[in-house]
């Protein structure tokens, strides 16, 4: 293996990733590991986990990866195979503080990459990466011969869910993994549990043959929408590729969306929350809002990001929080971390002890006509600088402008929501309004902006 320098681009807001082998192989992965394995020194760490997800790529690059974090002088546990969740989950039972995931997560097969996570808290972001880019390519790393030591954390991580998870009546569901790593540990958890269950394409396949696992697109849902209904369960969960994020369906097919979910769970929360506040990112329609005010809970909006959502669930203390794209987080009575299949699994038990069906669980609330998450093509060199435009462009027209991440501008009748994705070279826009033909109105607005700023930034 030998030490080079990392393509700078694949460095992003929370994660590290890009595509095998042209953006990131295993010399790239074997530099890491040389660079991490010397960077947690600094945190008095003389240990750190490792795990991958089962994407072709992901063995190779865990390989690389270990075989250079033991030649900085640092012990490594590895656990193999297994979900970005039971990742998180051998960190708190183990207690061990630093550690690297390889996953892309939701990312097509091409992709690969890491997670990464310096301290306790969770994975890195923001600053902290860029630190460790500009670390990783100095290329002065310690020598050393760190160990080798090999667990399995199946039989604890089944027991963390079994004994968070209390089920008063049988309920059917059907699972669909996306043949993401989620299939790897799927039955096991639902048999633990004693639940009636269809699995949907939850053979594990790096080539996710099927669809897409992105839970988040409408698109990767339908299937398991058929079959709910198709079949008569109760319900349907799908899971992303590394199973940190969920998708639901309810009895009649219909497609939640994240917030919807929030609703659902706030609901039957309010009267137990410690923390009388709700977290949630910018991509959230008002119907969250509205139904929070109802509830006499405080809505707490925040940017959109996984680690940044971790992080404030932890520094607010709050009982329960997510984001739009299906990143979930329990503290209520669960160890904190985002678990597509807990989450999942949390509706399943909401249903258990009641009598009403998943698609009355979120009757009466305030509806708005709204965009799925959309995404304009872009380049990872110009995203910040359209959004940056895009910024002033409403400043200058007098616009309500919320920009803790992007622009999430705010209407008496609706929003838009324009903001640079960390996970690729685009734009995600979301739209809402109190009609269809305004939220097509504020699309068309923004859209036609994007188009015009990207050509004059190629």
């Amino acid at each position: 293996m030998e030490l080079k320098k990392v393509n700078k681009n694949i460095f992003r807001e929370y994660d590290l990733r890009g595509i095998y082998p042209t953006e990131i192989d295993a010399n790239d992965a074997y530099t890491i590991g040389r660079s991490f394995g010397t960077y947690i020194k600094q945190f008095n760490e003389t240990e750190t986990l490792i795990g991958h997800d089962n994407r072709h790529s992901s063995p190779e690059l865990s390989e690389a990866l270990i075989k250079g974090i033991r030649e900085s002088g640092m012990n490594v546990i590895d656990l193999g195979l297994v979900t970005t969740p039971m990742y998180y989950a051998a960190k708190k039972i183990y207690k061990i503080n630093t550690g690297i995931m390889v996953t892309a997560s939701h990312n097509p097969k091409e992709y690969n990459g890491f997670k990464i996570s310096f301290s306790s808290i969770g994975n890195a972001y923001g600053d902290l990466i860029r630190d460790f880019r500009d670390f990783t390519n100095n290329l002065k790393f310690d020598d050393g011969n760190g160990t080798l030591e090999t667990r399995n954390i199946k039989e604890k991580y089944l027991e963390l869910i079994k004994n968070s998870i209390k089920l008063d009546k049988k309920i059917k569901v059907v699972v669909d993994c996306g043949n993401g790593t989620g299939s790897v540990i799927i039955k096991d958890v639902l048999d633990n549990l004693g639940i009636e269950y269809y699995p949907l394409y939850c053979e594990s396949d790096g080539d996710f043959p099927n669809h897409h696992p992105d839970p988040s697109i409408h698109d990767n849902q339908i299937d398991l929408a058929k079959k709910v209904v198709e079949l008569g369960y109760d319900f349907g969960f799908g899971v992303d590729g590394d199973a940190d994020r969920v998708g639901i369906v309810d009895e009649k097919g219909n497609i939640l969306t994240s917030d919807i979910y929030m609703i659902i769970m706030y609901r039957y929360l309010n009267n137990k929350l410690k923390t009388r506040k709700a977290l949630f990112d910018v991509k959230c329609s008002r119907s969250l809002i509205d139904e929070l005010k109802k509830l006499d809970i405080e809505p707490v909006m925040y940017r959109t990001g996984a680690s940044y959502t971790n992080m404030m669930m932890q520094e607010g203390n709050f009982d329960f929080g997510g984001e739009f794209s299906g990143h979930l987080f329990f503290r209520d009575k669960y160890e904190g971390f985002d678990d597509g299949i807990y989450a999942g699994l949390r509706i399943l038990e909401i249903l258990s002890n009641t009598d009403k069906k998943l698609s009355e669980l979120y009757e009466n609330i305030n509806n708005y006509y709204s965009t799925e998450e959309l995404r304009a093509k872009v380049t990872d060199e110009n995203k910040f600088e359209i959004v940056d435009k895009i910024k002033e462009y409403c400043i200058e027209k007098n616009y309500k402008v919320i920009d803790i991440d992007g622009v999430r501008v705010e209407f008496e009748d609706g929003w838009a929501l324009v903001r640079a994705s960390n996970t690729g070279p685009n734009l995600t826009v979301r739209f809402e309004a109190t009609t269809m033909s305004r939220a097509e109105e504020l699309q068309k607005e923004f859209q036609d902006l994007i188009e015009k700023l990207s050509n004059e930034y190629k």
